[in-house]
């Protein structure tokens, strides 16, 4: 009987393995990677593009999740306030009903709640730290082996080139597997965190090694903003780690900061003339034309705004008149994913979004410390949780139906939760839990 229950705890953790890099490599990876940017389809509406063979697997993986959960983790609470993620989905509901397109807002809605579910499922597949660094250096590792194999052997692909119709002027920059350079820097700074984790918790070797491939790849991206702020969020991380009380002035008053002199100056004149003068682009690399031009559009929907991810790169919008005032019309997103909460679903869905995103984070970092968890475990979820919410400020990150950066703040968000609520199982009763039924987050 102990030899097969050890047997049956061994089958479930292989296919829980497999599970998780399966999801791994479905929002890092994509069913896409490399995509060709030189074509005229490059510029077309994409709003309501649909793959039905990335539907399908997005459905079995979710299904899979599910079934996983229902049967070996039905005692972990996995999502936070139960309450502010029903809220959450239910206003993005509310407001798809009655969106401008809401086919396509209802559409990104159920996204939304299947990438959820599948972020916080993939927390509890392994059973120790140690599993869990291992499965994270699988992953990232055939991430950067894919980028450093397109720059070689795929170049037209997987560098920025003169020919590409949408933004030419990035040509010689790297983008890897990804679309563009901003994703593929935003990828390798989380990458250099879990380098950073997995050196602490697995094998200083493989963890440094992993950082120093994604430190070259990120250097060569042209990623300007996340290069600078990849230094700045380790030692904000440090920081709020150690002082407690710094925590809200930092994350809150850094984040108001920050957004109220980068999208405050493409409105208001003095704010950008004092950006100028401690030299700054005052245009945040053209940003400030599509901020214009999403705060015009907000004042016409305040409240409910125009759905979720219904308002950028939709026919009538690219094909519009509004093309011919300014080219912001056509940009691919705001550029900020406060503001495009904003614009998605109104003033009560940004307050929804920093509640669950800003606030609710800092009270679940407290009670994780106190908790006795793996601190090394909260230290990567932190990490990751304030680099995402700050790049928030200059690129659209929040309520995505896919893509690395929205899925690991969701991983990062639910994490932080459970390591105030769960506990982990020790590796040496990892036998016996598997024999008896039971199951903890990583």
């Amino acid at each position: 009987m102990a030899q097969s229950a050890t047997q049956n705890g061994s089958i479930a953790d292989l296919l829980a393995s497999g599970l998780f890099l399966a999801l791994f490599a479905f929002y890092w990876i994509t069913i896409s990677p490399f995509v060709d940017l030189t074509g005229a389809a490059a510029v077309d509406p994409s709003a309501g593009n649909s793959n039905a063979l990335n539907q399908l697997i997005a459905l079995a993986l979710f299904g899979s999740a599910v079934l996983f959960y229902l049967v070996r983790g039905r005692t972990i609470p996995l999502f936070g306030p139960m309450w502010l993620l029903v809220f959450v989905i239910g206003w993005c509901v509310l407001t798809s009903l009655i969106a401008v397109h809401p086919d396509l807002a209802i559409k990104r809605t159920i996204l939304v709640a299947i990438v959820a579910v599948n972020a916080a499922v993939m927390l509890i597949l392994p059973r120790s730290a140690g599993e869990f660094a291992k499965l994270l250096a699988i992953g990232v590792l055939a991430v950067l082996a894919l980028c450093y194999y397109g720059v070689i052997f795929r170049p037209t692909l997987a560098i920025h080139q003169a020919s590409e119709i949408r933004e030419p002027m990035n040509a010689g920059l790297w983008r890897g597997l990804f679309p563009h350079k901003n994703s593929a820097a935003g990828a390798m700074v989380l990458i250099v965190f879990i380098g950073l984790f997995v050196a602490s918790v697995r094998s200083k070797l493989l963890g440094f090694s992993i950082v120093a491939l994604a430190t070259f790849f990120l250097a060569h991206t042209g990623g300007k903003t996340s290069t600078l702020v990849l230094p700045v969020i380790l030692l904000l991380a440090w920081g709020i780690e150690r002082f407690p009380w710094s925590r809200i002035p930092v994350v809150v008053g850094g984040l108001v900061a920050f957004n109220v002199v980068a999208v405050g100056s493409a409105v208001f004149e003095p704010l950008r003339d004092l950006v100028t003068a401690l030299g700054v682009d005052p245009t945040f690399t053209n940003r400030a034309d599509i901020w214009r031009f999403a705060f015009s559009a907000i004042a016409e929907r305040p409240f409910t705004g125009y759905g979720l991810q219904s308002f950028w790169q939709t026919e009538g919008l690219v094909y519009g008149g509004d093309t011919l005032e300014t080219w912001a019309a056509a940009a691919y997103n705001g550029h900020n994913g406060y503001l495009d909460a904003l614009i998605s679903m109104g003033i009560p869905g940004l307050i929804i979004t920093v509640i669950w995103a800003v606030f609710i984070p800092i009270g679940d970092l407290g009670r994780a410390q106190r908790a006795g968890n793996d601190p090394r475990m909260t230290r990567l979820f932190v990490r990751i949780w304030l680099y995402v919410i700050f790049n928030g400020c200059v690129e659209s990150v929040f309520y995505e139906g896919g893509g690395a950066l929205w899925f690991c703040l969701l991983f990062a968000l639910f994490g932080l939760r459970l390591q105030g609520l769960a506990h982990l199982v020790p590796a040496e009763q990892k036998v016996r839990s598997a024999s008896q039924g039971g199951l903890a987050h990583a």
